[in-house]
């Protein structure tokens, strides 16, 4: 089930990304979400529009769970979802840059079973099946095996350093990197590019769900702020921060985080 779902996936990332680039991303009809949760533009609505139609009818089992649909209780009743953000980066795409992409990812029981990360605009398509590897655009990857959390290069953004993360308040010595679309930061951990990545705020299912499965199935560990595994298709779908590595790195970062620095809050 996991490689006919991720043929699925791959095949319409790839259609996704046909819709995407046929706007112009510093041109296209843009808005606020109500309450700040960001920007939305035409694109990402008809992405998901096309999305929407097409994997239901393909698996109507499968439940659905979207940046932009309004959600329900129904996909909780499911044993398998799809958890989809159409654009991840969508101020990116939004300024005209190239580094956003669709995440799509299936989740079975809780577990991600297939997902694709694909940023049409760099040729870069991510995929992974469960017990099968990730791959770049059909190619092995496997995580970076720097052991040194000094000598590594994580990718975070700044608020991720602020002392109160830490314990007794002092921030690890690594290099910090940055790239806008958190799906992209995980899977160029999954492709070793960077050795680690971690984000603390509380981090939406859509975000997230792909690249957990392509850094687990390129031989690193994925695990929420916490050091607890990932799990997905929850009543409140948002998890307590991500912390993404090979083994040595995720070890090191998850001894020096402090425990009780933040919480989820629904």
């Amino acid at each position: 089930m996991p490689a006919a779902d991720l043929h699925l996936l791959i095949e319409a990332a790839r259609e996704a990304g046909k819709i995407a680039t046929r706007y112009s991303g510093d041109t296209a009809q843009r808005w606020d979400k109500p309450d700040g949760a960001g920007p939305v533009t035409e694109a990402d609505l008809a992405v998901n529009e096309m999305l929407e139609q097409r994997l239901p009818a393909a698996r109507p089992g499968y439940g659905w769970l979207s940046e932009e649909t309004e959600d329900s209780d129904y996909r909780l009743e499911k044993e398998r979802v799809f958890i989809i953000d159409p654009i991840d980066g969508t101020r990116s795409f939004a300024e005209g840059s190239r580094t956003w992409a669709h995440s799509l990812a299936i989740a079975e029981r809780g577990e991600i079973t297939a997902a694709v990360i694909y940023l049409p605009r760099r040729d870069l398509l991510y995929a992974a099946a469960k017990g099968q590897g990730a791959t770049l655009n059909g190619a092995k990857i496997r995580v970076s095996g720097v052991s040194d959390l000094g000598s590594s290069e994580i990718l975070a953004a700044k608020p991720n350093l602020d002392p109160r993360h830490w314990q007794q308040g002092q921030v690890p010595e690594f290099k910090r990197v940055y790239r806008p679309s958190l799906a992209y930061r995980m899977a160029l951990v999954g492709q070793g590019r960077f050795d680690g990545m971690l984000t603390l705020r509380p981090s939406w299912e859509w975000d997230i769900a792909a690249g957990d499965l392509i850094i687990r199935e390129a031989g690193g560990i994925c695990s929420n702020r916490l050091g607890n595994p990932l799990r997905f298709n929850n009543t409140y779908p948002r998890l307590d921060g991500v912390v993404a590595a090979g083994a040595p790195i995720h070890r090191a970062l998850r001894t020096l985080l402090d425990p009780n620095s933040a919480g989820i809050h629904p």
